[in-house]
């Protein structure tokens, strides 16, 4: 589903959509969007923030009482304050206006990959597999090609939320809370710790990362191989 009230804009992106074979409904107000979303029930949702009834935020966060369907937010806001808001209410992206369409396409599948990933598992019985990372969710264990990883729990743990996100930008309060719900999520050293601990795991050539990706000043993703 597209959401966006700009006709210019609009027209591009579903001009866009149609020459790649993707159906999709056009709302253009945020209460549209919450009608088609429960009507149609879209496997993605590109969002535009800046609607003429009410913010794209709320859309989001209605969304997410109900529905886990992936959010691209298309917004010309480039604060990293709006961003952060929009990814931890629940988007799974942010692209800033004016953007590539190549760009945006490469997002969409990336986000229909994960939800196809997601709706394909099955609890503690599923294996995670990304390049030559494997994660075996039954024993707890995970490896790089053949290599078993040593981690602790905590880094275990930090791995297994970005493999449940893969290619999603996880902000730093979104990780905070999720793994240390105690601290403040100013307090990031924890944090910090454990990503750098992960990296030595995950990634031979730290100066060429092929799994996590740093978003300076908002958080983390896992990058899809």
């Amino acid at each position: 589903m597209l959401v966006e009230d700009d006709q210019e804009v609009g027209r591009l992106i579903a001009m866009t959509l149609k020459a790649n074979q993707y159906q999709f409904e056009w709302a253009k107000t945020g209460q549209e969007a919450l009608d088609n979303q429960q009507l149609f029930q879209p496997a993605v949702i590109l969002l535009d923030l800046g609607l003429p009834d009410f913010d794209g935020v709320e859309v989001i966060e209605k969304i997410r009482q109900e529905q886990l369907t992936p959010i691209i937010v298309i917004s010309a806001r480039s604060d990293e304050t709006d961003k952060i808001t929009a990814l931890d209410k629940g988007a799974d992206d942010y692209l800033i206006k004016p953007f590539s369409i190549n760009e945006m396409l490469a997002r969409v599948r990336v986000a229909l990959r994960r939800k196809a990933y997601l709706e394909n598992t099955h609890d503690e019985q599923r294996v995670y597999r990304n390049g030559s990372l494997k994660i075996d969710f039954f024993s707890r264990t995970a490896y790089l090609a053949k290599r078993q990883l040593n981690l602790t729990e905590t880094t275990y743990n930090l791995l297994c939320l970005f493999a449940d996100n893969t290619a999603k930008v996880l902000t730093h309060g979104f990780l905070m809370r999720t793994l240390w719900p105690d601290k403040p999520l100013n307090d990031t050293t924890s944090l910090r710790v454990a990503i750098a601990a992960l990296r030595k795991e995950l990634e031979p050539e730290q100066q060429s990362p092929k799994f996590i990706k740093t978003h300076i000043g908002v958080g983390y993703s896992f990058i899809q191989n």
